[in-house]
């Protein structure tokens, strides 16, 4: 098996690493500076504090620097991430495209070998099924971002696998989106997997559904995503998108901070609102947005 390149390559680990060196590397000469200015012999002590003092600025302004790209390395780690994942889905799309071209020849010798049996009834029904399928593909390639695309597409796919329906709603394309399509992907994965997750342990809903609603405003993109699950408590939804809160067994409690983070990184914003029919998280991004120096 290939192994990606963050499994090569562990950006974070090494930041880490280059913080911790650097941080003990000038706590080691803020202790030389000490022992210098404060011990008991005064031979040679003006020059021997002014060369100590000019290495520890050396060392400290490297420190700083060494910090700082290690901390952006961080940041690059995380966006290689997403766009990773939004590969995955772009080939997972480009996949079932793969497949249905592949499959249509297929599909008119069944539909010829039908009407010359003289079977226009089945021919048709034939049809009407293959034409659903592929409806359910191409009925999401409406935004103006690919990932975004192919992401609906796999969570549509993924949802189904698990009974639920996934209904999507986009009445605007998304055209000029500030934010980039690998970290909207990152914002609506996260918010459609919690509301699959929020409907899978749900045994007395015979009608699990998840929307999905992308539209925008003369200023702002907007989307929401909503399921007919169990209601979110009040005390829950004041806490939901704190860092590390999780109400999950085997959750990290990082996907809704990390959807905050990204929607006002871009001067957007989340809010959550559910009952006992809806839960929704509704997100916006505004158009114009000039970030702050």
């Amino acid at each position: 098996m290939r192994r990606s390149p963050r499994e090569k390559l562990n950006i974070k680990k090494a930041a880490r690493f280059a913080v911790t060196v650097n941080a003990l590397q000038v706590a080691a000469m803020l202790a030389v500076l000490l022992y210098a200015i404060f011990r008991d012999s005064a031979e040679g002590r003006t020059l021997e504090i002014a060369v100590i003092a000019a290495a520890f600025a050396i060392v400290s302004w490297g420190a700083v620097l060494d910090i700082r790209e290690a901390l952006n390395a961080g940041k690059i780690e995380d966006q290689a991430r997403m766009l990773e994942e939004a590969y995955g889905q772009l080939e997972a799309l480009n996949g079932t495209l793969r497949k249905q071209r592949h499959d249509f020849m297929n599909h008119l010798q069944v539909v010829f070998s039908l009407l010359e049996l003289n079977e226009p009834d089945e021919a048709m029904k034939y049809v009407e099924n293959v034409y659903g399928d592929i409806k359910k593909t191409g009925g999401v390639l409406k935004t103006a971002i690919p990932a975004v695309n192919a992401l609906i597409a796999a969570k549509r796919q993924d949802c189904e696998e698990k009974g639920i329906a996934l209904d999507i709603r986009i009445g605007a394309p998304w055209r000029d989106m500030p934010v980039p399509g690998w970290e909207m992907c990152r914002v609506l994965g996260n918010l459609i997997d919690n509301a699959r997750d929020a409907l899978s342990d749900d045994v007395n809903n015979a009608d699990k559904r998840v929307t999905l609603t992308l539209d925008e405003t003369p200023g702002a993109y907007s989307f929401r995503v909503e399921n007919n699950g169990p209601a979110i408590p009040p005390e829950v939804q004041q806490s939901i998108f704190q860092m590390g809160f999780t109400t999950k067994s085997d959750g990290h409690g990082s996907g809704l901070a990390i959807v905050r983070e990204i929607l006002r990184e871009y001067g957007g914003e989340i809010t959550v609102a559910s009952d006992e029919t809806i839960t929704a998280f509704i997100g916006n991004v505004p158009k114009r947005f000039e970030e702050k120096e």
